[in-house]
């Protein structure tokens, strides 16, 4: 019985082994192809990381800290306003996709990379690292594109509609040469939203609710920032009141955004001289040292990143 049963089981495993032995071929044949589906997202991140470094690199090249050379403002609530309005943008990401992800706070880090990159890099080349990044940590989110999608376009649109508001603010201060690109340029942003809005079913995976909800915080996270600048700003130069800076912020964001508006600087400058007059030096040596210390921020953050990253590879 025994050696009957050994006599019949031989020939079934040595018809079964080619069988084995192709599907273990097959297998091992599918491991690279997962293993390069794994690793893209590491990949994008490790590229944007060092595009990051080198934009950085090259704007210190370009003298980029020469601004440092100028007066220092010596009220500390300059420094505090310039906080806020450093890491106002990130922070605000941070509560949208606390909300819809619950990300730790390691994802405020992230978050930091991302707005240097779209700084130094290219626009929206943050988003692609960011979204890299929520891919890495699949248990935490699904499918993030999405996600990253809406929150980003929401961000423009939001971003559109304050610079409408704001060019409504700064309008009486600029001079009459500007008027008609201005009204074009707010035609133009304003055909911008439109199509998003018409088709907001299309363009957005995120429900109604939470859309608005979004909409609402990247409202708050400019507004404070518009806000944060002209008080720091006002702080450096407390001589000149804080409705003007409020009007050169408004300014700012304005230039910034609208197309077809020749001359932006000169638009700026024409604004800041018409207001501030004696000042105007001043003013620009102000935003020469606030241009510099962002940039010096930057370098800061994004080498306590890298250090950051070798000391987990170490441990």
């Amino acid at each position: 019985m025994n050696s009957g049963f050994v006599e019949a089981s031989t020939p079934s495993a040595g018809l079964l082994t080619p069988n084995l032995a192709g599907a273990a071929e097959d297998l091992a044949g599918l491991e690279p192809v997962k293993t390069i589906k794994s690793r893209w997202p590491m990949v994008i991140a490790g590229a944007l990381t060092l595009a990051m470094v080198v934009g950085l690199i090259h704007q210190l090249l370009k003298s980029g800290l020469t601004g440092l050379s100028h007066a220092t403002p010596t009220s500390w609530l300059y420094y505090v306003a310039f906080v806020l309005l450093y890491f106002s943008p990130p922070i605000g990401d941070y509560i949208i996709f606390r909300k819809l992800w619950r990300i730790p706070l390691e994802g405020l880090g992230a978050l930091m990379k991302k707005r240097i990159a779209n700084e130094v890099v290219l626009g929206y080349s943050g988003e692609a690292y960011f979204y890299a990044w929520a891919r890495q940590r699949a248990q935490m989110v699904a499918a993030p594109f999405g996600a990253v999608k809406d929150v980003m376009i929401l961000s423009a649109i939001a971003g559109n509609i304050m610079t409408l508001a704001m060019t409504a603010l700064a309008m009486s201060s600029l001079p009459p040469e500007y008027m008609r690109p201005m009204l074009v340029g707010m035609g133009v942003v304003v055909a911008m939203c439109l199509p998003f809005l018409f088709f907001s079913r299309r363009v957005f995976s995120l429900d109604r609710k939470t859309l608005w909800w979004v909409f609402a915080v990247h409202i708050g996270r400019l507004a404070v920032g518009s806000l944060a600048i002209a008080f720091a700003w006002h702080f450096a130069m407390p001589a000149v009141s804080i409705g003007v800076w409020l009007t050169l912020s408004a300014t700012r964001m304005m230039v910034s955004r609208l197309p077809f508006l020749p001359s932006k600087d000169t638009v700026f400058a024409t604004v800041a001289i018409g207001l501030l007059g004696a000042h105007n030096d001043a003013l620009k040596s102000l935003m020469a040292f606030t241009a510099a210390a962002i940039l010096l921020t930057h370098v800061v953050l994004a080498a306590g990143f890298a250090l950051q990253s070798l000391i987990k590879r170490q441990i």
